[in-house]
């Protein structure tokens, strides 16, 4: 690629992995008065950096214009509450967290996490930048700052005397284009023998699972470990644990310190030889990611149109950022799929961004019974499945788009 430089080492040698064409903002949802407007568009590329091999998207939108209203509350996922409470729990057990302790959570959304502290008693401190959020999670009794995280804010908390014995950010490290700014935050903000846990799909997973609809403008990295273990480094932070989890399609927990301040278990170097097994430090790794996601995007729209002439009804659950994604790329409009129903009371009512398709609640898939149902938000898909039985004992289906289409 020309004229690329990568945001982690600084270097100037990119490899184009995806061009996805020109995206809506994923999670810009639109009321009705809105659809006669041009919409706007950018363009979403992904490449890697051939010289630490982070993967990245090259067009960035500014956060400001992503994440300052903010339609996406975590507490509409039972799953997510479960793992959350789940993460909680194990936290207080492992490092013997008590009320003498400061938990800080970055993007701390509506308090779905952070609620599990407060009713252990432990002290704790929400940063949430979007206005909209942060005002809800503040009435739920939980403290919350509406700013953007990065090394200024750290600093300021730092000098106040709010350095914390434990960080989180889960879903967030890979939304932040200043990476370096909020690594040195985490230095910064971090006590003395603290420790900062950081969750994120994890970019092997993405990469063989075909996961390409993970791929937004919020998400400029997709992180492996083999890139990240230099950036930490840069900032005199290390990675003494790493574990992973099934959440969002194939996640990493990472367990972040000091240098020299925690011993770093084998887990680390486990992961670090399998990705070198892979090649994931290797162009080769990459090269075959576009071709599946074409081949992917064949098999669904041939299925769709094959129903579509058999005279079946086709409708989508999950107005989420990767439906976005997957509709626009895939050019699924009213043509193919009639409605998309979300838990989200926020989002029902809109219009999904670019495909214009409207909002409803679940409750619509059992009223109006389509024959089939598009499933964008497959990384809940047990969670889904079990609270539409009734629309599945009526006699529809759901079509699982990633990583290979199938119909349940």
């Amino acid at each position: 690629m020309t004229s690329f430089c990568c945001r982690s080492c600084g270097g100037s040698r990119g490899r184009l992995i995806l061009d996805l064409g020109q995206q809506p903002l994923a999670n810009r949802l639109l009321n009705a008065d809105e659809l006669a407007a041009p919409e706007p568009r950018f363009p979403l590329r992904l490449a890697v950096c051939e010289g630490c091999w982070m993967m990245q998207i090259v067009d960035l939108v500014p956060p400001a214009d992503l994440f300052s209203d903010y339609l996406y509350f975590s507490s509409f996922s039972d799953a997510l509450l479960r793992h959350s409470a789940e993460a909680v729990a194990s936290h207080i057990r492992e490092f013997g967290l008590g009320p003498q302790h400061q938990v800080i959570e970055i993007a701390s959304n509506d308090g779905y996490l952070l609620k599990n502290f407060v009713a252990a008693g432990i002290p704790c401190l929400g940063i949430e930048p979007a206005a909209n959020i942060a005002k809800i999670a503040t009435e739920r009794g939980i403290p919350t700052l509406c700013r953007f995280f990065g090394r200024e804010l750290a600093t300021e908390l730092a000098n106040g005397g709010q350095q914390a014995d434990l960080i989180l950010a889960n879903n967030v490290f890979a939304h932040v284009p200043d990476t370096h700014g909020f690594v040195a935050g985490l230095s910064t903000l971090l006590r003395s023998g603290g420790r900062a846990v950081i969750e994120f799909p994890y970019g092997c997973d993405m990469v063989e699972h075909v996961e390409f609809d993970t791929i937004y403008h919020e998400h400029v990295f997709y992180f492996t470990l083999t890139a990240l273990v230099p950036l930490m480094a840069r900032h005199g932070l290390e990675v003494f644990d790493v574990r992973r989890l099934s959440i969002h399609g194939g996640s990493l927990r990472l367990f972040v310190a000091h240098a020299g301040t925690h011993s770093v278990k084998p887990s680390v170097s486990l992961l670090l030889d399998e990705e070198a097994t892979k090649g994931v430090h290797t162009a080769a790794y990459y090269d075959d990611f576009a071709r599946r996601v074409l081949g992917i995007r064949a098999d669904l729209i041939a299925l769709l149109d094959r129903l579509q002439a058999e005279g079946r009804s086709i409708a989508a659950y999950g107005a989420s950022a990767k439906g976005s994604t997957l509709l626009n790329f895939y050019g699924l409009d009213s043509k193919r799929i009639a409605f998309v129903v979300d838990r989200s009371t926020a989002k029902q009512g809109r219009f999904t961004p670019g495909t214009h398709l409207p909002i409803a609640a679940p409750e619509e898939l059992v009223r109006r019974c389509p024959d089939y149902a598009v499933l964008l938000t497959w990384n809940f898909a047990e969670e889904i499945l079990a609270q539409q039985q009734a629309y599945r004992a009526a006699g529809g289906r759901f079509i699982v788009p990633v990583p290979a289409v199938r119909v349940i």
